[in-house]
């Protein structure tokens, strides 16, 4: 059986990941590891609720080809089952570069604190993903589009309470969102078997929406003719009050809404804060800047705490739903003490705060600009 190993607690990852709980496995990625355009499987962050599914090698080298995924649900006239070698066969593969968040990142910086992971900026990434299209896979078991709301998913992963018959997590997405160009069922990340702990040997892959819809480890799909009504798709999970609330407010479960695209953002990976750097020879910074359904515009810098912003230049996405590059080179007027602020701005002219967003009880979609500490001598 997988557990948790003292010795090796995050399995074919990076030694500098940072982790914040062992059952289940979480674990951060600290920005400056995340300069690479394509995150590495190995410091690509790991977000689970339950259990790592046992027997499964901890470095995966292959692909399993007898992994079965079923499809059913109210607007599925028959369940169908794909090995993921016929999915591989049958249907047409793609590689997209797809940014995938938690929900929860930057948690930490909430005021009064929310519960749970208390995630500062690393909950993200944006490796190359390799699949099929949900689509073509849904089109084949013949779903009734008439009857199509949203699709669910169930993972192979277990409940931390050992019970079999309890589900740790079981989300989804609007049908729209299913039939998306973007929207995989995936094996490999970066050319390689998915990493055991990001959900090898298949998952879903839903560019821009909170990375806990992505369902890890998947053994089945459901299409449903309502809200999904899965573990963590109601009472208060993945959700933030539909108006906005003071600080500490008690939120009833009927006046929260359900996340669906992710906020603009962007993160400096380079350098990494407490640079110190030669005042004649000024900075150069880098980072990413990502958001869910629109495209960033413009990426600006700070050193002076918002009082005035320069541009970046910035890179146009890979694909949709890939995370954009920006760079710059800072001058700075004397010697001292700077923080540099970044500030993306996606295209339909949202904006990053510069402090942190509306409150809600869970800590979720804290977009405030990223800012690193600099001692210019």
């Amino acid at each position: 059986m997988l557990g948790f190993d003292p010795e090796d607690p995050l399995p074919g990852k990076h030694p500098g990941l940072t982790l914040l709980n062992d059952r289940p496995v979480n674990a951060e990625t600290p920005p400056h590891l995340l300069e690479p355009k394509v995150t590495p499987a190995d410091r690509m962050f790991v977000r689970n609720n339950g259990l790592v599914p046992r027997d499964l090698p901890p470095t995966p080298t292959t692909i399993p080809p007898d992994w079965a995924l079923r499809i059913a649900g109210e607007a599925v006239p028959e369940p169908v089952t794909f090995t993921l070698s016929e999915l591989r066969e049958r249907f047409p593969n793609y590689t997209y570069q797809l940014t995938l968040e938690c929900g929860g990142n930057g948690r930490s910086e909430f005021n009064p604190p929310a519960r749970g992971n208390q995630w500062s900026t690393g909950a993200v990434g944006c490796p190359e993903w390799t699949g099929v299209r949900l689509r073509d896979v849904l089109k084949a078991a013949n779903y009734d589009s008439s009857k199509a709301v949203y699709i669910g998913y169930y993972g192979k992963d277990t409940h931390l309470s050992g019970d079999p018959d309890k589900v740790p997590i079981s989300r989804g997405v609007p049908i729209e969102k299913a039939l998306e160009d973007e929207s995989l069922i995936a094996w490999a990340m970066n050319d390689e078997p998915l990493p055991l702990l990001n959900g090898y040997p298949l998952r879903l892959v839903f560019g821009g929406y909170p990375a806990s819809c992505s369902g890890k480890w998947l053994s089945e799909i459901v299409v449903r003719d309502r809200v999904h009504d899965g573990e963590k798709m109601g009472g208060q999970s993945y959700r933030v009050p539909c108006e906005p609330v003071a600080p500490g407010t008690t939120v009833e479960d009927k006046d929260m809404c359900i996340i669906l695209d992710m906020p603009v953002k962007s993160l400096l990976t380079s350098p990494r804060t407490g640079a110190i750097v030669e005042a004649a020879d000024g900075l150069s910074i880098g980072g990413h800047a990502w958001c869910g359904s629109s495209e960033v515009a413009r990426v600006d810098y700070s050193i002076d705490f918002g009082a005035s912003w320069t541009a970046c230049q910035l890179n146009r996405p890979a694909n949709r739903f890939a995370w954009q590059h920006f760079s710059a080179k800072v001058d700075f007027p004397v010697a001292g003490y700077y923080e540099v602020w970044a500030r993306a701005t996606d295209a339909d002219g949202n904006a990053q705060p510069m402090v942190l967003p509306g409150w809600n009880p869970r800590g979720y979609l804290n977009n405030a600009c990223h800012r690193i500490a600099v001692k210019v001598v």
